[in-house]
């Protein structure tokens, strides 16, 4: 029976993303997320069944990250690596001063487990439903569409509050037939939600072909690859396509990166949606956009995180 080595990081919420996509660049097979948020608030929708799962599982501040790697695979140091990548995250102002890094072996039965253990259906809004894979689900209301997830190869599985709050600000703004882009699409739900509100044409982009990889065979699983186009890109460099809507659910200072392609891609009176962006860094975010002529429409907020709703004005 193969041997896995699963490491848990226990940080900070807002280094969420950041640690996924870390464990993910160190050759994990796989990210799963262990938030006390969904142990509180998954009942409320009427997922009793998580009230089943043990409560001492779930960490009281912050939450765990843990990534599993195929033991015969593990360099000697891949922990030291970790450490080494995580103090880096201070660079782009994310509050990493306190965390803890362990690991353990699991065996091939436990690893299956372990990912379907902290892993619902989540309802994200009204009619918009992220139900993993694996999972037989029933839907609540004749309307409700679904978003299928395998988040076994990467990150933004939905469950986060930054892509909750792009999805429900996607449904606010989406009308039917728009240009859609999609800048760091990560597992692809963005770009999968943006489909199913009724965008005629998606294009998403991701730096890392892990992630590609990974919003396509989502993309995929929810019979959308006709609508949709992915590719490994820097952002929007030399991307020249039009658009109603740029989405964008990164880290703040890449989002300052940003502003200047998404006016510049941004048909007039089109939507920059911008997200991950904790609410300390507000203020820096919405002076760089008002800098560049964007018209602030509207700011929504869960927890500590906020997105933004920006507007190209129609004589730019």
């Amino acid at each position: 029976m193969a041997e896995w080595k699963e490491y848990s990081v226990h940080i900070n919420e807002e280094a969420v993303e950041s640690v996924s996509e870390l464990f993910m660049e160190l050759g994990s097979a796989g990210v799963s997320l262990v938030d006390r948020t969904d142990f509180e608030t998954m009942p409320e929708y009427g997922f009793d069944s998580l009230w089943a799962l043990d409560e001492a599982k779930f960490p009281t501040d912050g939450v765990v990250i843990k990534g599993y790697f195929p033991v015969e695979a593990v360099h000697s140091n891949l922990e030291k690596t970790l450490h080494q990548r995580l103090e880096k995250l201070k660079a782009f102002d994310l509050n990493v001063t306190n965390y803890t890094v362990e690991s353990r072996t699991l065996m091939d039965s436990d690893w299956n487990n372990k990912w379907k253990e902290f892993y619902h259906s989540v309802p994200i809004t009204r009619y918009l439903t992220i139900v993993p894979e694996w999972e037989e689900y029933t839907k609540r209301k004749d309307d409700e569409q679904l978003i299928v997830m395998d988040p076994g190869l990467a990150f933004g599985t939905g469950t986060h509050p930054t892509t909750q709050l792009s999805i429900q600000a996607l449904e606010m703004v989406l009308r039917g037939g728009e240009i859609i882009l999609d800048v760091g699409t990560g597992s692809g739900v963005l770009t999968i939600a943006s489909s199913l509100l009724g965008a005629a044409e998606i294009h998403a982009f991701d730096l890392d072909d892990i992630a590609v990889q990974s919003a396509k065979n989502n993309i995929h699983l929810n019979e959308l690859a006709a609508k949709i186009t992915v590719k490994e890109n820097n952002l929007l460099k030399d991307v020249t396509i039009k658009a109603d809507v740029v989405v964008a659910n990164i880290l703040a200072p890449i989002i300052l990166e940003l502003i200047p392609d998404a006016m510049r891609v941004l048909r007039p009176g089109g939507t920059f949606i911008s997200s991950g962006i904790i609410k300390e860094q507000e203020e820096e975010i919405l002076t760089a956009l008002k800098n560049e002529g964007f018209k602030i429409r509207q700011i929504n907020q869960m927890k500590d995180w906020i997105v933004i709703i920006a507007q190209k004005p129609l004589n730019k």
